[in-house]
């Protein structure tokens, strides 16, 4: 074996970050993250866009050196990155290839082992026990089969010649997951492994991560996932006191204990604020009484006037020091969707209509007052289709589509538009906005006057969102929703709409949202 081949330490394996801390550009991106990775621990990884759960993985990884705090591990790990980038001429075979190389070299040396026993060489027997420690420490007999099981259950291509640049992004990235699967690495740290998978590689996924006896550091925005894998969650979205928060017992843990932390954040919030606002009264009254004494009335007695100032000073400083002992040091709490009132009178009608090459299937439906409609189907099955007639953006080839002149409909598509130079703010307006922007918890205020191109992908997300609700619909159609959105706002999200009296039409393939609109009609595409 090459002395650099570092073999499984399984039971005794362990992956720890403390006080893990990194800026960029004086900016904080981790601040006192840590946690302690056993075998068979799941870690699950949340938190909005540009939060550091990325940057984490590397640390934890290796290949990114933290501004400071420590990293111990012992065991072997594999990395699925959010890309597999193609190289040159490399093929699958070649990823294949170098995620197995101990377990190859394993077996290589102990066919020369072997072949040195038959020889009775000097120290063969030592040198085929370390070679057989090593093959059975990486189970190295199996691990081709491993592989090619976990290739055909993602749906990865298979066959070892095909370049990698053939793939697309999603094909190269479930050949690596298809190889850490199958790998036997003590550790697995896996960046968003669901965002190019279909429902059975899901499935799939699901059972290897929660029969692995590997720790697992999962970063996902999926729901399912983590409720299904996850018996921990770090959270790296603000706290109180800047520092991430973890909670036990598995997903559910983290929603009851976020929900407990954010109540808790807002009652402590409103304290600092209701007292800061009573010191500020008082200071501006002590203030108003000095300013008053120093102009006495005429004929007052000199000394009196100078003992009634003298006391006024007193009280203002006073009230000073108090004012600076209670300041406002809690940062404000964070974002909460707000769900404007919608009205209720949806009425939309499509007769037999049909798009040439995108929805095939003749389709028919009525949208009523408060109207609920899931829309099912395969991918390219012509859902996105559907929606975009409903929203009067695309004209059917056949059929008639039939809507009230006084009806709003607002339209979210699967991805942003293209950002350009114009602010959030002005965005709104341009839309006839009905609503206060910043009423509606998407958005902080800080970001409302930037050009929408310097807004990450997530913040995007959510202005589109805002543009949607800006003249209260009476009809919401809504096309991979959850595309993008962190967890929280997935979660008030679903809250919102099954309490809005507006209508709803929604396209997904988010599995926790297809489980909350379970009772919805249903409506399938392409079949």
């Amino acid at each position: 074996m090459p002395t650099s081949t570092i073999l499984p330490a399984r039971a005794r394996a362990q992956l720890t970050a403390t006080d893990i801390h990194i800026a960029r550009g004086g900016v904080p991106v981790l601040r006192g993250a840590a946690l302690t990775v056993t075998p068979g621990s799941r870690w699950g990884v949340v938190g909005e866009n540009g939060r550091g759960k990325s940057t984490l993985l590397a640390v934890l990884a290796g290949t990114l050196e933290p501004d400071s705090g420590t990293v111990r591990r012992s065991g072997t790990l594999g990395l699925a990155a959010q890309e597999l980038h193609a190289t040159g001429d490399a093929t699958v075979g070649d990823v294949i290839d170098a995620e197995l190389s101990d377990a190859r070299a394993a077996l290589r040396a102990l066919d020369a082992a072997a072949d040195a026993l038959t020889r009775a060489d000097p120290g063969a027997a030592d040198r085929y026990a370390g070679a057989l420690h090593a093959a059975e420490a990486l189970e190295a007999w199996d691990a081709d089969h491993r592989v090619d099981a976990a290739l055909a259950a993602l749906g990865a291509e298979r066959d070892r010649t095909r370049p990698l640049a053939e793939l697309s992004v999603g094909g190269r990235y479930r050949v690596r997951l298809a190889c850490l699967l199958g790998a036997g690495h003590d550790f697995l740290l896996l960046d968003e492994p669901t965002n190019h998978l279909d429902g059975g590689g899901l499935a799939y996924l699901t059972s290897a991560l929660t029969g692995t006896r590997a720790g697992v550091v999962l970063v996902s925005h999926d729901r399912a996932l983590l409720a299904a894998v996850a018996t921990t969650i770090v959270d790296l979205d603000p706290s109180r006191d800047g520092l991430p928060r973890v909670y036990g017992d598995g997903y559910a843990g983290y929603l009851a204990g976020r929900a407990a932390e954010r109540e808790r954040w807002q009652e402590e919030y409103d304290k600092q604020q209701t007292e800061n606002a009573r010191l500020t009264a008082n200071l501006a009254g002590a203030r108003d009484r000095l300013i008053d004494n120093w102009r006495p009335d005429k004929g007052t007695n000199k000394h009196k006037r100078a003992t009634r100032a003298s006391s006024q000073v007193r009280t203002f400083h006073r009230r000073q020091d108090e004012l600076a002992a209670h300041a406002v040091t809690m940062p404000e709490p964070p974002l909460r969707l707000r769900l404007p009132e919608l009205p209720r009178n949806a009425a939309i009608t499509l007769d037999d209509v049909t798009v040439a090459g995108r929805l095939e299937q003749p389709v028919t439906l009525t949208i009523g007052p408060s109207g609920r409609l899931h829309v099912d189907g395969r991918n390219g099955a012509g859902k996105s289709t559907l929606l975009a007639v409903l929203a009067g953006r695309l004209r059917p080839d056949t059929g008639t589509r039939r809507v009230a002149r006084s009806q709003r409909i607002g339209y979210l598509a699967q991805e942003s538009p293209e950002p350009g130079g114009a602010t959030a703010r002005t965005l709104f307006a341009a839309a006839g906005g009905t609503v206060e922007l910043e009423g509606l918890g998407l958005l902080d205020r800080r970001e409302l006057d930037r050009p929408v191109r310097e807004l990450s992908t997530g913040r995007r997300r959510r202005l589109d969102l805002a543009l949607v609700l800006a003249r209260r619909p009476h009809l919401l159609l809504l096309d991979e929703p959850t595309n993008h959105l962190s967890i929280a706002l997935v979660d008030e999200l679903t809250e919102a709409l099954g309490g809005t009296r507006a209508a709803v039409v929604l396209a997904t393939h988010d599995r926790a949202l297809r489980a909350d609109v379970a009772g919805w009609p249903r409506l399938t595409v392409g079949r």
